[in-house]
């Protein structure tokens, strides 16, 4: 039996270093970070960039996004991972999400219902388990080079 191609999921972290933005994935209790799959021909950098925009309405050149690695996520999918560090974050309620889905009734709805900004510890225990993982180790990073 042949083996599934892996996948790259492509997200970004956006911070201020203290705080990171994270979007409600709708009908769900978890939240998340801006990410999704690179299209054919696409960087993870372009990628990246463009769920940004995509979900949250966040314009950013993928050149001004620090690379954090390409890491194992799920079983089949991996996770390049960048950062935006901005001087100021936007307010919540002036995101939007223009990436959508479509429920078993046929509803169109928005991924991201909405937004806010939360500590790392505090991202943690609302992001599935695997992200967090990740985000325990970034956050290390971001804290320790505020902290220097």
């Amino acid at each position: 039996m042949a083996e599934r191609a892996r996948r790259t999921s492509c997200g970004v972290i956006v911070t201020d270093g203290e705080r990171i933005l994270l979007g409600h994935a709708t009908r769900s209790p978890r939240w998340d970070i801006p990410k999704g799959e690179a299209l054919p021909g696409e960087s993870f950098a372009e990628a990246a960039s463009r769920e940004l925009r995509e979900e949250t309405g966040l314009e950013v050149d993928p050149g001004h996004l620090v690379s954090l690695g390409v890491n194992p996520y799920l079983r089949d999918k991996d996770l390049a991972l960048f950062a935006f560090r901005a001087a100021r974050l936007p307010e919540p309620k002036s995101l939007s999400c223009r990436s959508t889905f479509v429920t078993k009734k046929g509803e169109i709805l928005p991924e991201f219902d909405r937004f806010g900004f939360f500590s790392w510890e505090e991202a943690q225990a609302k992001i599935g388990k695997n992200l967090a993982q990740r985000l325990f180790e970034i956050g290390r990073l971001f804290s320790s080079a505020a902290s220097a």
